[in-house]
């Protein structure tokens, strides 16, 4: 059996070099909502010791002092790319299962084991030329061995051109390799375990793989014992092509500026309603019911606190985006407090169950149901083809005074007529 796990490198930056290739071999990062603090890092800013989870604010001085350039999260833009990347590495194998937004396995199971490395070459050459995304490939015979395969490609530490292929590594070499990787290095193994490996004298990834299965077992649990195993190549871990279905949608945000206003809270839930019930379609879904929620700065203890939270069962299961907003606008007028300032809203829908499940009953409006379903599908139809929110309800808004900062997105170059990149 062999395995490839294909990983696009600092992916949010990726993205925003695609369109500003000016910014290669320079120091760039991106910051997660609002602004706030570093989700991504080129190599250039790995370089300097900047982490991940860094405040913006803390480095706006070093980062001037450096030349860094910092993005806002762009999410339309890496999901969009996203998809792209995984339709392209779809077709170099009948067995995909997409992990991450930025990551997945292929089943290489059949091919010519030799061949692999050049498969694994093809893979990358083929995503940066289609996509302009660059990406590492680790081939192994589990999905363990292929994460850390694909972690050693992006260390330089084996293989060669961003591919590792542990197959073409003898025992002995293997053996060498792993006991110079440290053990929390593995997948799965996160610091809590990690500490209490090494209390065990558990330093390397060798050191583990060689550990009693049964002293592992006792010590840690069943999970850690299916690690070890795949580390010495035993598969327990299945590969999964269908995603599960959702259980929950949660669609939430943390305002730009304070709001006090039920008017500006209506506006947000509405919106964040209609994004829930896009997801909704696409997964070809339908919800019981939705709650909504609302709260003041947690971290502002000096402020009047306040959090609210309702939820409104539907009549019947649905998935039209003005069935859901109108349940969401109600439970928010029960909820709201004025003389409160606004920190967060967001929407949850419950009791999701397949479109096709939901029975008909003889007090069932027909006309008015298809009269829905056309709606939905024609909104749906129009804002993939012009761009998302070229048409929405009016209960969205236009203006967003809430909406996140985000002082240096990047345009929706991908998804939006209207930011198409300008040839010059």
């Amino acid at each position: 059996m062999a395995l490839a796990l294909i990983d696009c490198n600092n992916f949010y930056v990726s993205c925003e070099r695609v369109f500003q290739p000016k910014l290669q071999g320079k120091p760039v990062l991106v910051l997660s909502n609002n602004d706030g603090c570093v989700v991504s890092r080129s190599n250039e800013v790995k370089a300097l010791g900047l982490r991940m989870g860094e405040p913006w604010f803390k480095l706006e001085k070093l980062a001037k002092q450096h030349g860094i350039v910092a993005f806002s999260s762009n999410y339309t833009l890496y999901d969009d790319l996203s998809k792209r990347v995984m339709s392209i590495l779809s077709t170099f194998s009948p067995r995909q299962e997409i992990y991450s937004i930025d990551e997945c396995f292929l089943d290489l199971d059949g091919f010519n084991p030799q061949s692999l490395m050049a498969y694994g070459k093809t893979m990358r050459q083929t995503i940066m030329r289609n996509v302009g995304i660059p990406v590492c490939v680790g081939i192994a015979d589990t999905k363990t061995l292929a994460k850390l395969a694909n972690h050693c490609a992006k260390k330089g530490f084996a293989g060669a051109d961003g591919v590792c292929d542990f197959g073409l590594l003898d025992n002995a070499q293997r053996s060498a390799l792993f006991a110079s990787i440290p053990v929390g290095d593995v997948w799965g193994v996160g610091r809590r375990i990690s500490e209490g490996l090494l209390a065990m004298k558990i330093k390397t990834i060798e050191d583990l793989r060689t550990a009693s299965l049964k002293r592992i077992r006792s010590q840690f649990s069943v999970v850690l014992e299916r690690t070890v195993q795949e580390l010495n190549g035993v598969s327990c871990i299945q590969m999964e092509e269908a995603s599960k279905p959702r259980q929950q949608i949660i669609v939430s945000r943390s305002f730009g500026t304070m709001v006090t206003g039920l008017d500006d809270l209506s506006e947000s839930i509405a919106y964040f309603t209609t994004r829930a019930a896009e997801k909704l379609r696409r997964d070809g879904s339908v919800a019981a019911s939705i709650s909504v929620y609302i709260h003041t700065n947690p971290f502002k203890t000096e402020a009047p606190q306040y959090n609210g939270a309702i939820t409104v069962p539907l009549n019947q299961p649905s998935d039209d985006t003005m069935e859901l907003i109108g349940a969401a606008l109600m439970g928010l007028k029960e909820i709201y407090r004025s003389g409160f300032h606004y920190k967060k809203s967001g929407v949850l829908l419950m009791g999701l169950q397949s479109k096709g499940s939901i029975q008909a009953t003889l007090f069932d409006d027909t006309d008015k149901q298809a009269k829905s379903v056309n709606m939905m599908r024609t909104l749906d139809a129009i804002n993939k083809k012009m761009g998302k929110g070229s048409v929405t309800l009016a209960a969205s808004g236009l203006k967003h005074r809430w909406a996140m900062r985000r002082e240096r997105q990047s345009p929706n170059y991908t998804t939006d007529w209207f930011e198409l990149p300008e040839v010059e």
